[in-house]
């Protein structure tokens, strides 16, 4: 059973991610770009920063299958262009099948526009790389070395939308929908603000909004899906919990650390 493969899907399709301070971290590769110590004066202002690290549990009902983190690791130029650099990982597995998956998006500082979107799936026996370049400013994308496809305007990755979400003011009982994603299959996302709770987490207790996201995709954010996805109400919009109920059980994650929020 692809436990810890489909919590991964769960947070990638979200992820579906500041002030004038001097940033950190090492320089980028040829692929990731050129690493940049200062934002353009013109960048959005946005809930989060260089360093931003948030750790997570990753569980199968009350069995601990994994973890996971989420990272702002850089600013990095991609053509020219400043981006955010962001990484997720997720690892772990059951007896038999283990599970190492990165997944890294490059978006602007100016629209949060995907610039480029990495995918390096290790699950059990199945090994897939996706290298996907977008370019929003001709309205194309390529993956890998295939011939270029039409993307849409704006264009959004699984993981630079969880980044752009935590920019929308979110108010209980409206839904938000954006025809944003970079394949145009997956569009429109919808997201629907369901109700306020407070929550404990093995990170501690924190008082959140509660969202429902639907893809027009296939999976477990499906029109028929049942995730929901839980962020602070406060400043920081940080994710703290992600739930699924899937027709063999409830797949979870739990935020257990976080460091580097502003």
């Amino acid at each position: 059973m692809k436990i810890v493969s489909r919590c991964a899907a769960l947070a990638a399709a979200l992820m579906l991610a500041v002030g004038s301070s001097p940033l950190t971290g090492q320089s980028s590769d040829s692929v990731g770009g050129r690493a940049l110590h200062r934002l353009p004066a013109n960048a959005l202002s946005v809930p989060f920063k260089v360093g931003e690290r948030l750790e997570y549990e990753v569980r199968f009902g009350s069995l601990k299958v994994g973890n996971g983190s989420m990272e702002v690791r850089e600013i990095a130029e991609i053509r020219g262009r400043p981006a955010w650099h962001t990484v997720f990982t997720i690892s772990g597995g059951i007896p038999l099948y283990r599970v190492n998956d990165l997944y890294e998006s490059w978006f602007d500082v100016t629209t949060l526009n995907s610039l480029r979107y990495h995918q390096d799936v290790d699950e059990g026996s199945y090994e897939r790389t996706r290298r996907y370049e977008i370019f929003p400013e001709r309205g194309m994308f390529r993956e890998n070395d295939r011939p270029e496809e039409p993307t849409v305007s704006n264009p959004l990755d699984d993981g630079s939308f969880l980044y752009f979400v935590r920019t929308v003011p979110l108010e209980v009982g409206q839904s938000y929908e954006y025809a944003r994603y970079f394949k145009a299959a997956g569009n429109p996302v919808r997201i629907r603000v369901v109700r306020k709770e407070t929550i404990t987490v093995p990170g501690g207790t924190f008082k959140t909004v509660v969202l429902q996201p639907t893809f027009q995709t296939k999976g477990i954010f499906s029109k028929n899906g049942k995730a929901e996805v839980w962020i602070t109400d406060d400043d920081r919009r940080l994710m703290v919990q992600m739930k699924s109920k899937l027709s063999f059980g409830s797949l979870n994650l739990y935020l257990r650390g976080s460091s580097g929020t502003r």
